[in-house]
């Protein structure tokens, strides 16, 4: 069973992320992607962003996490959710873009970079990626969730030839430089 399998897990984790959400992420994604595009956010959680994605584009979340889908679907009967794991992205529909704030950091290195294999072949032509992660220089684990940390150089180093690199920059979001931001583009 995986951590947020677990109801009471999943409640500590809404407690813990009260008051951040992605809206910067949401409006710079608004400056790469036409607005009404197709979004599938992986690893929605309580699905705080996939409110904000939805608001702009035709959005579609996804987790492992049964508890999170139910949780969410309990309140939004009529949203597009999925049941995708990270790596494999087991769907056979395409998306102009994937998102994601904070989750893959969750992969190893090796699973990140068969996720971004997968996620050039769930994109259409030109389509867009979006993903954060933690900067740093070290990996950890807490309640046996995998927390990887990396550098831009790393990272850029890291993309598959399938895709160009539009941005990788630096911000804060609990202390400065944090965090990096990662829009990548399919080549066509």
């Amino acid at each position: 069973m995986s951590y947020y399998d677990d109801e009471q897990n999943v409640l500590e984790y809404i407690e813990m992320a009260e008051g951040f959400d992605g809206r910067e992420l949401v409006e710079k994604l608004g400056a790469y992607l036409p607005e009404g595009s197709t979004v599938l956010e992986l690893g929605m959680g309580p699905g705080v962003d996939l409110e904000l994605l939805s608001q702009k584009f035709k959005a579609t979340g996804s987790d492992t996490s049964e508890v999170f889908l139910s949780r969410y679907r309990a309140e939004h009967p009529d949203a597009d959710l999925l049941n995708l794991d990270a790596v494999t992205l087991d769907t056979d529909r395409k998306f102009q873009c994937i998102y994601s704030n904070k989750v893959l950091h969750h992969l190893t290195r090796d699973e990140l970079l068969r996720s971004l294999v997968r996620q050039a072949e769930v994109l259409t032509p030109g389509g867009i990626a979006l993903h954060t992660f933690w900067h740093g220089e070290k990996e950890e684990t807490h309640h046996g969730l995998r927390f990887v940390y990396y550098m831009v150089s790393e990272l850029e180093a890291m993309i598959p030839a399938d895709f160009h690199i539009l941005e990788t920059s630096l911000y804060e979001e609990m202390e400065e430089n944090d965090s990096i931001r990662l829009v990548i583009k399919r080549r066509r």
